[in-house]
């Protein structure tokens, strides 16, 4: 199987001195650098995924087009300069983007999943409609939302649909 990982929202809005901080965000930030080392040293493609907000839409509270916030995290980009960007606008990452279409040209059959807000934008696209296709695993560890308790009940949720394993398993 060919596999991708998809790095989901890694932008700086989500962390301290950003306009929506996350919980646990440093040791996902850490576990993410960790699973796309390993990516990296098996010649697995690492896939940036980056949310901005839909200026038609009005001014969202984050993610706003140009700002430092919208930007994926620099330590993110460091891990993975060469990795493609996805934008989207919707909490599911294959939702009107060039998501398919950059995976079929990797050939991709299996997908991890990693990112933020573990119970919008990280299970939305895990199972979306466009993700059926492939084999897909949520990195458990690598992943985070406002509080434990939310990441932990979305992780359960989206387990009857997709694998959830700690990065260390599956890379």
């Amino acid at each position: 199987m060919a596999k991708a990982l998809l790095v989901i929202d890694l932008q700086n809005d989500y962390f301290p001195g950003g306009k929506f901080p996350l919980w646990n965000t440093e040791t996902v930030l850490q576990n993410i650098e960790r699973a796309i080392e390993r990516a990296n040293a098996r010649g697995i493609p690492v896939i940036h995924i980056q949310h901005i907000a839909n200026s038609k839409m009005g001014i969202a509270p984050f993610f706003n087009e140009g700002t430092v916030g919208a930007d994926i995290h620099p330590r993110i980009l460091a891990a993975a300069p060469n990795a493609p960007i996805v934008v989207k606008e919707f909490a599911d990452s294959f939702e009107k983007t060039t998501l398919e279409e950059t995976l079929a040209k990797l050939a991709v059959t299996e997908l991890l999943v990693c990112g933020m807000m573990t119970q919008n934008c990280v299970t939305h696209t895990a199972i979306s409609k466009a993700a059926e296709k492939y084999s897909v695993c949520v990195l458990s560890d690598c992943c985070t939302t406002v509080d434990e308790m939310i990441h932990n009940i979305a992780l359960h949720a989206v387990s009857t649909r997709v694998k959830l394993l700690p990065s260390g398993e599956v890379l």
